[in-house]
């Protein structure tokens, strides 16, 4: 199979969510792009083609995405692709495979895509800058239907968010498996 268009993809196909540390250039985000499709359509698992989609979101967010109904990712796939990003952070100055970090709307008129260490999103809690309100984005959504679902681009109070946020800023509720 090859690429496929991502909003194709089923409910239950495997997601990677990658974020850019800045917002690259029109050029940065045209080679990122194109060097990912370009990939994606030769992508394999032990010699399967794989259905994956690609889309990019918000001008820093880089999403991959499996239908492992016929054919599934492999360790050695997964390991070339996140070779593959490795090759173009280094080519473009940016990295995409930190996950590490916390990226979230600035609150206010823009709501501006920040990224910053996770004691820093800690800190600009404790000084009531960000909040259980402020947007973020959950990196660790692993599937389009959760993505779908609206737990991508979520309150931090609904994400794994909430336990950088002070205990009586955090607000709200979370099931036992993490999520609201």
């Amino acid at each position: 199979m090859s690429l496929v268009a991502f909003d194709t993809l089923p409910d239950e196909a495997r997601l990677w969510c990658f974020a850019a540390d800045r917002a690259p250039e029109p050029a940065e985000t045209a080679r990122l792009l194109d060097a990912m499709k370009e990939f994606l359509e030769a992508w394999t698992a032990h010699g399967a083609d794989l259905a994956v989609g690609l889309d990019w979101r918000h001008h820093r967010f880089l999403l991959v995405a499996v239908d492992e109904s016929a054919a599934g990712a492999s360790g050695c796939s997964i390991d070339a692709l996140v070779r593959r990003l490795g090759e173009l952070e280094e080519e473009l100055d940016l990295r995409l495979r930190d996950a590490a970090p916390v990226w979230y709307r600035e609150p206010g008129g823009e709501g501006r895509i920040r990224c910053v260490p996770r004691p820093e999103f800690r800190a600009l809690a404790g000084e009531g800058l960000v909040d259980a309100r402020t947007t973020v984005f959950d990196l660790t959504v692993a599937s389009v239907g959760e993505l779908r679902e609206g737990h991508w681009e979520v309150p931090a109070g609904r994400a794994w968010h909430a336990r950088l946020l002070p205990a009586e800023a955090a607000g709200t509720e979370r099931s036992p498996g993490g999520r609201p």
